[in-house]
């Protein structure tokens, strides 16, 4: 049987971060009173956006880095991927969620996420190249 330890930590602390955010939903709907969609709620809006844009990059990432712990990539190598992910995940939300939502966090979080996928894109394509 594989176990894949490194992927297991990132996908643990990223679960936290997705439910850290989920929850954060569920708190700006229970106060603007909306069930579906944001009710024109910006606050409501942000946070649904947060969640979602987690959603949309935190799975591929981590297909990506139990591929490359599958074919024996440097653990060091893995956790560099996933501890700067991590950071970089939390930091998007967190100036998202900021007024005005166009800042430093938000911005260097994208930014970071962008490069971490690269990364692991182009680790991925020499690994298969090269066997």
């Amino acid at each position: 049987m594989t176990t894949l330890p490194v992927t297991s930590l990132y996908t643990a602390l990223l679960l936290l971060l997705l439910l850290a955010l989920a929850v954060n939903v569920v708190r700006w709907r229970r106060q603007a009173q909306v069930s579906l969609g944001d009710g024109e709620h910006a606050d409501l809006r942000r946070a649904i956006r947060a969640h979602g844009n987690a959603i949309e990059h935190i799975p591929p990432v981590l297909i990506g880095l139990a591929l490359l712990e599958m074919s024996g990539a440097s653990v060091l190598l893995l956790h560099g991927y996933g501890a700067v992910f991590f950071i970089a995940r939390a930091m998007h939300p967190l100036g998202l969620m900021r007024k005005p939502s166009v800042n430093a966090p938000r911005q260097l979080g994208v930014l970071v996420t962008w490069i971490v996928m690269l990364a692991i894109a182009v680790h991925l394509l020499v690994t298969v190249t090269v066997r």
